[in-house]
Protein backbone atom coordinates (compact mmCIF):
# COMPACT_ATOMS: atom_id res chain seq x y z
CA UNK A 1 0.00 0.00 0.00
CA UNK A 2 1.05 3.71 -1.05
CA UNK A 3 2.89 5.25 2.07
CA UNK A 4 0.36 8.20 1.84
CA UNK A 5 -2.49 6.09 3.01
CA UNK A 6 -0.26 4.30 6.09
CA UNK A 7 1.53 6.63 6.99
CA UNK A 8 0.50 8.50 11.18
CA UNK A 9 2.06 11.47 11.17
CA UNK A 10 2.03 15.02 8.91
CA UNK A 11 5.39 15.48 6.82
CA UNK A 12 5.26 19.12 7.96
CA UNK A 13 4.50 19.20 11.21
CA UNK A 14 5.01 15.86 12.98
CA UNK A 15 1.44 15.82 14.34
CA UNK A 16 -0.83 13.13 14.21
CA UNK A 17 -3.08 12.61 10.70
CA UNK A 18 -6.15 11.03 12.72
CA UNK A 19 -7.98 14.39 11.69
CA UNK A 20 -7.77 13.99 8.09
CA UNK A 21 -4.49 14.32 5.50
CA UNK A 22 -4.11 15.57 1.86
CA UNK A 23 -1.46 16.11 -0.26
CA UNK A 24 0.31 19.15 -0.65
CA UNK A 25 0.01 21.36 -3.66
CA UNK A 26 4.00 22.33 -3.80
CA UNK A 27 5.89 19.09 -3.17
CA UNK A 28 4.61 14.95 -2.10
CA UNK A 29 4.31 15.98 1.53
CA UNK A 30 1.33 14.14 3.36
CA UNK A 31 0.15 16.95 5.18
CA UNK A 32 -2.57 17.76 8.09
CA UNK A 33 -5.68 19.81 7.41
CA UNK A 34 -3.94 22.81 9.90
CA UNK A 35 -0.92 22.43 7.75
CA UNK A 36 -3.38 22.89 4.44
CA UNK A 37 -4.86 26.21 5.74
CA UNK A 38 -1.14 27.37 5.94
CA UNK A 39 -0.33 26.17 2.57
CA UNK A 40 -3.09 27.96 1.45
CA UNK A 41 -1.92 30.75 2.73
CA UNK A 42 1.57 30.94 0.96
CA UNK A 43 1.71 33.84 -2.18
CA UNK A 44 2.62 30.70 -4.51
CA UNK A 45 -0.25 28.85 -3.96
CA UNK A 46 -2.92 29.76 -6.88
CA UNK A 47 0.82 29.07 -8.72
CA UNK A 48 1.27 25.63 -7.56
CA UNK A 49 -2.79 24.67 -7.66
CA UNK A 50 -2.71 25.89 -11.56
CA UNK A 51 0.38 23.83 -12.56
CA UNK A 52 -1.34 20.96 -10.43
CA UNK A 53 -4.20 21.16 -12.71
CA UNK A 54 -2.56 21.20 -15.92
CA UNK A 55 -0.73 18.26 -15.13
CA UNK A 56 -3.71 16.75 -14.41
CA UNK A 57 -5.46 17.81 -17.38
CA UNK A 58 -2.43 16.04 -19.51
CA UNK A 59 -2.66 12.85 -17.47
CA UNK A 60 0.12 13.18 -15.23
CA UNK A 61 -1.06 12.05 -11.69
CA UNK A 62 2.15 12.02 -10.53
CA UNK A 63 3.10 15.09 -10.47
CA UNK A 64 5.63 16.41 -7.63
CA UNK A 65 4.91 20.10 -7.21
CA UNK A 66 6.15 23.30 -8.40
CA UNK A 67 8.88 22.18 -5.30
CA UNK A 68 9.02 19.34 -5.98
CA UNK A 69 11.49 16.66 -3.82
Amino acid sequence: MDRFFTQTTCDRCGESLKGGRIMSMFNTDCICLKCKEKEQLDPEYSKALQAERKQVQKGNYNYKGIRGK
